[in-house]
């Protein structure tokens, strides 16, 4: 039978209370979306274990199976050809270079100690968690790789754009804007408490606005770091509580969308609608 790697997961009820899990999972040749009907949180499989399906129906090209319609056959190791089918988060070196990157084009040396100091405590934390349930970087590490390409990004950019931006405001925010993500899952991706009595935008902004005052930094700093984070999402509708007003919170918001989308359309299929996105994706 086809082996397939779980690139994510996320559980569900029906109407009338039965379990249910949707699954992304990855041949060496395809990706598809599963619905996994009578399965219940606590039953695996978990992202990055292999299965394989004996019975696989598709109804106009949305995929489902029964609980009982597939196995769960392992983890695979570094050798196994679909290991590199579900990303890892990158190494502490790759990190590290690139925050050293940016210091380089700081003046502030107060605000470049927090960054250093945070992008320290925070490596950690960000390669064990996800980015998202399903949208984009859903994979344990996924919050580490998201953020590193928004600092990675800026770091290529910033040298080229002729504004005065303040670059320490962005990478403070970049390295706060989904730190409430810590808190909103589990890192298995499921959703915690605070994901809907906080949410991340809250608890990154409020965590990153008691250390800059804490540091005793000008309340006016203070307030234009953190409204990036506060605008990241860029509109009101898509869950921002404010819209981006500096020129450093419309280069983060932009900077988080571009990673957000390019990795939502890598992990969508051939021809498969995908609803963050708005289309389907051609291969």
């Amino acid at each position: 039978m086809k082996e397939y790697i779980v690139l994510s997961r996320s559980n569900a009820t029906t109407r009338n209370g039965s379990y249910f899990a949707n699954l992304k999972v990855a041949s060496v040749d395809e990706v598809i979306n599963v619905a996994v009907w009578e399965l219940n949180p606590q039953q695996p499989p978990a992202v990055g274990q292999l299965v394989s399906f004996y019975v696989l129906k598709d109804n106009a090209g949305k995929k489902s199976c029964n609980s009982s319609d597939f196995k769960v056959i392992g983890t695979p190791d570094e050798n196994h050809p679909l290991y590199n089918k579900l990303p890892r988060p990158y190494k502490r070196e790759i990190w590290d270079a690139t925050i050293n990157t940016l210091v380089g084009y700081c003046k502030d040396e107060t605000l470049v100690q927090i960054i250093r100091e945070y992008a320290d405590i925070l490596y950690k934390p960000y390669s064990e968690y996800p980015a998202a349930t399903v949208v984009h970087h859903a994979f344990p590490g996924g919050l580490l790789n998201h953020t590193h390409q928004l600092l990675d990004m800026l770091a290529g950019i910033y040298p080229n754009l002729p504004y005065q931006i303040k670059i320490e405001r962005c990478i403070l925010a970049i390295l706060f804007h989904d730190y409430g993500k810590v808190y909103e899952y589990q890192k298995t991706g499921e959703p915690r408490e605070d994901m809907f009595l906080l949410g991340h935008i809250y608890i990154g902004a409020h965590k990153l606005h008691q250390e800059l005052e804490k540091r005793g930094i000008d309340n006016a700093e203070t307030k234009r770091i953190v409204h990036c984070i506060l605008a990241h999402h860029g509109k009101l509708e898509f869950g921002s509580p404010v819209v981006p007003a500096t020129q450093e919170a419309i280069l983060v918001n932009m900077l988080d969308d571009l990673s957000a989308k390019t990795d939502a359309a890598n992990g969508t299929g051939n021809l498969e609608k995908n609803f963050a996105l708005g289309t389907a994706v051609i291969r």
